[in-house]
């Protein structure tokens, strides 16, 4: 049996240690919103925080999460997390939608480490998640909106 803090809430599961976080989310919790991309930790649909860090779940052991606080897509309720989804609405960010659970919390990250950033720290934090559709610049306008609402 695992215990994982999921979006606040400590969670018993009974899986394997070295099951991918990925599939524990998904299979075992329900929380689908944390998508299967690549499984080789490289396209971002994956992205979960954990400590408030993005991190691939799907190359992470499930194990690494004991004792550490993760939130998904569903469990996103920071000043920042509201401005980013405000942004993604208003600008019309998503065109198939697959990948935008992982931008998002990496747009996410990126404003809590960082409330204003450039284009250049943009590219930076989302450069490891890939759009199909490349809606890049919308997402990278998306993040700039957002970060004009938040506090410095």
């Amino acid at each position: 049996m695992l215990n994982i803090k999921i979006n606040g809430e400590v969670r018993e599961v009974d899986a394997d240690p070295y099951t991918p976080l990925l599939w524990v989310i998904r299979d075992e919790l329900g929380l689908t919103g944390t998508k299967y991309g690549c499984g080789v930790a490289q396209c971002g649909a994956c992205t979960v925080h954990v400590d408030g860090k993005p991190m691939r779940s799907c190359s992470a052991p499930a194990y690494m999460a004991g004792g550490r606080s993760v939130t998904t897509i569903e469990g996103l309720s920071s000043p920042a997390a509201k401005a980013v989804q405000k942004a993604w609405i208003d600008l019309d960010v998503v065109q198939c939608g697959y990948c935008q659970s992982g931008q998002i919390m990496s747009a996410v990250a990126l404003l809590e480490a960082k409330p204003k950033p450039t284009d250049e720290d943009i590219n930076h934090a989302l450069s490891g998640n890939i759009c199909r559709c490349a809606t890049y610049h919308r997402i990278r306008a998306a993040i700039h909106q957002a970060a004009a609402t938040l506090k410095a």
